[in-house]
């Protein structure tokens, strides 16, 4: 077994919009349903599994307070039952049709579907007393995750009009975190990474007002007790991924201008690591310890071209069988239509699985050999993408953490552990962006969705009034 040289944090972000009482399909009930069977009970049972099993393994997760509140709702729970009961009947008519038709491969997998339900209604009713939120509260508990909260309503923070909503975004989220799980959650999951600091800023939108000094975000979560959080790795290095988005649109780069103009350029250019941990401070001296994405592992499981989920023998997605919506096809192809998907084979999907596990560990230890003992890797991943868009994803995360332990160069760490060990020693300021295309704004303030926040801008008006 190699030396211990570094640290690996997993980190997941949990987060459906408010889909409770807006119908069933396509964004309603089903959508929050869908990704409770898929990937909040798989991903429950896996970690539930590798605690009995003695494996040493750290997970961060953020289960946004939207989220959290759709869990906890008494009508979700009888929603996901007839859910999970449509899809046992789908499954069985599935397995009829296929066995009186001769498909026979194709109605051994429905008999998987109907396995799959099953159990997880079971583990639903038995093992968890309908309570999802209750077996995470239990991990933390346990030591093996640590939650983090985020903005109550998932408000994009860097474009909202007044510190005065920040605060309150932040605030109440971490109330609800506490609320729903019961403990005070160390550490924010920023939406959509997105980050600004303190600055003469002005609203992108007219009719809103002056430039005004704001806070920046970092400030904003000292002043709640929140002492870390996670930007994309391009904010480490001076916000360099700005790319071409800026001139396509007037408010984004008046916005750059304004932040650019304050900004000492040799302080910001200087390299830094997605390895260690910073400490982000703002004008007031106040601030949050900071963690960087990771770029190399997170095209290794996000890419669509060279993502491990890309692998023509795990299930596809887009593909679902008529009436029911189960799956049967495998990936098969980059390039072909959905009429030409082939059959699922679950063995071949499992071989992939563990032999990805293995090929990622490698990449883990080639990384922190080629950084100073202490380097953190940080991964963060959208929850949902494992088991609902990657149906093997947990399983994945399981083979990792299991094949870890048997490297002994890289140990799991969550995001709060790694700091008791490694405080941070250097304080840096970071540029302005999240984590969305371009690095910037541009995915949420374009010309397509400035009249949003028009709207947002006046709502927020509204509430400060009434505060």
């Amino acid at each position: 077994m190699a030396e211990q040289r570094g640290y690996f944090a997993l980190v997941l972000h949990a987060h459906l919009p408010y889909v409770l009482h807006h119908g069933r399909w396509p964004h309603g009930m089903d959508w929050l349903c869908e990704a409770a069977s898929e990937c909040y009970l798989p991903l429950l049972r896996t970690f539930e599994r590798l605690a009995s099993d003695g494996v040493d393994f750290k997970v961060t997760i953020n289960l946004s307070p939207i989220l959290c509140e759709q869990l906890a709702h008494p009508a979700f729970g009888d929603e996901f039952r007839s859910y999970l009961q449509n899809k046992m009947d789908a499954a069985r008519e599935d397995i009829a049709h296929f066995e009186r038709t001769g498909f026979e491969h194709r109605a051994k997998l429905a008999r998987m579907w109907l396995e799959f339900y099953e159990g997880m209604l079971e583990d639903f009713e038995a093992r968890w007393g309908g309570d999802i939120l209750g077996a995470f509260a239990r991990l933390w508990d346990a030591g093996y995750i640590e939650v983090l909260t985020s903005a109550a309503t998932h408000g994009y923070l860097p474009l909202l009009l007044n510190d005065e909503c920040v605060r309150a975004q932040v605030q109440l989220g971490k109330l609800t975190t506490r609320h729903r799980l019961g403990r005070e959650p160390k550490g924010i999951w920023l939406p959509e990474c997105a980050y600004r600091p303190s600055y003469e800023w002005a609203p992108p939108v007219e009719g809103f007002g002056e430039p005004a000094r704001r806070a920046g975000i970092e400030e904003v979560l000292s002043d709640c007790g929140l002492g870390h959080f996670v930007v994309d790795a391009h904010l480490l290095k001076g916000g360099k991924a700005i790319g071409v988005y800026l001139e396509r649109f007037e408010a984004l780069r008046i916005l750059y201008e304004r932040w650019a103009k304050e900004q000492d350029k040799s302080e910001v250019e200087l390299p830094k690591t997605p390895y260690s941990s910073y400490f982000v401070v703002g004008p007031s001296g106040r601030g949050a310890a900071v963690f960087g994405r990771d770029p190399t592992t997170s095209l290794q499981v996000w890419s669509a071209k060279h993502g491990y989920p890309g692998d023509f023998d795990y299930l596809e997605f887009h593909k679902k069988s008529f009436p029911g919506g189960l799956r049967y096809w495998r990936i098969t192809d980059a390039s072909g239509d959905l009429a030409s998907k082939q059959e699922y084979v679950p063995e071949w999907a499992d071989g992939k699985v563990g032999s990805q596990a293995e090929h990622f560990i490698g990449v883990l230890e080639g990384i922190v050999g080629a950084n100073p003992d202490g380097a953190i890797i940080v991964s963060p991943y959208d929850a949902e993408l494992f088991g609902h868009w990657w149906f093997e994803g947990p399983r994945w995360i399981a083979e990792v953490y299991r094949r870890m332990q048997g490297s002994g160069a890289v140990k799991p760490v969550t995001l709060s552990e790694y700091l008791e060990l490694h405080p941070p020693t250097e304080a840096i300021s970071l540029p302005e962006g999240s984590w969305g295309e371009g690095g910037h704004h541009w995915i949420w303030l374009n010309p397509d969705t400035e009249w949003t926040w028009k709207l947002i801008y006046a709502a927020e008006r509204t509430m400060v009034e009434l505060a």
